[in-house]
């Protein structure tokens, strides 16, 4: 089973949110805007879920991600299947590798008021969103942020925040689904190319425009 992109189009971006350590007795709030000021480029292996409503897995990911605010990120998916997802700050480019072919979108369109303005637009966040400091449950404070575009094809974005950052994502759309993204070995701030960010679709490829 191919992995279905279409959560990911739209939170591809907040995977990298808050990638900051958290300060001492911050709110999950606090860390995300800290995050917005102080952290410009990370990188960070992810694993992804896809959870029907019952919450049974019915997909299973993996990979890596790299950005660089505004607007520039590289999310690599290497298992089970190779695809990538490429905005270089004027487009969205979605490869796969398999079919061999490429998928090209304007970002302001495909990203709009989607969970990934949350770091990939401005810092302007609580324009789009809703933020609500839910407290701690477990190990981990959480945040919602709900979009105040109801044509949103999501419901809610939380994030899971421990003393090291954001730990995990739960991103719940309009048909009873949740994609669940847990990071690891994060690197904030690194030396990215820019180069990286860079797309051009490979011979041979189908490109199909929007």
């Amino acid at each position: 089973m191919k992995i279905d992109l279409s959560p990911l189009l739209l939170c591809v971006a907040i995977g990298m949110a808050s990638l900051c350590p958290l300060p001492a007795a911050a709110s999950s709030l606090d860390s995300l805007k800290s995050f917005l000021s102080d952290v410009k480029t990370g990188k960070a292996h992810f694993k992804q879920l896809v959870l029907d409503k019952k919450m049974t897995t019915v997909q299973e990911s993996s990979g890596t991600m790299l950005f660089s605010r505004p607007g520039k990120f590289r999310w690599v998916y290497e298992k089970p299947y190779e695809q990538l997802i490429v905005g270089d700050g004027v487009k969205l480019w979605m490869y796969d590798v398999d079919l061999k072919q490429v998928t090209v979108k304007q970002m302001g369109r495909a990203i709009g008021s989607s969970p990934a303005a949350l770091l990939a637009g401005n810092n302007e966040i609580e324009q789009h969103f809703n933020l609500k400091d839910l407290g701690r449950r477990g190990t981990l404070d959480w945040l919602e942020a709900t979009p105040k575009d109801k044509e949103s094809a999501f419901q809610s974005v939380r994030m899971g925040f421990s003393e090291k950052g954001l730990d995990v994502m739960e991103l719940r759309d309009h048909f009873s689904q949740t994609t669940v993204i847990r990071f690891s070995e994060i690197e904030r701030n690194p030396k990215i190319s820019p180069d990286t960010f860079k797309f051009t679709p490979p011979k041979g490829a189908d490109v199909i425009s929007d």
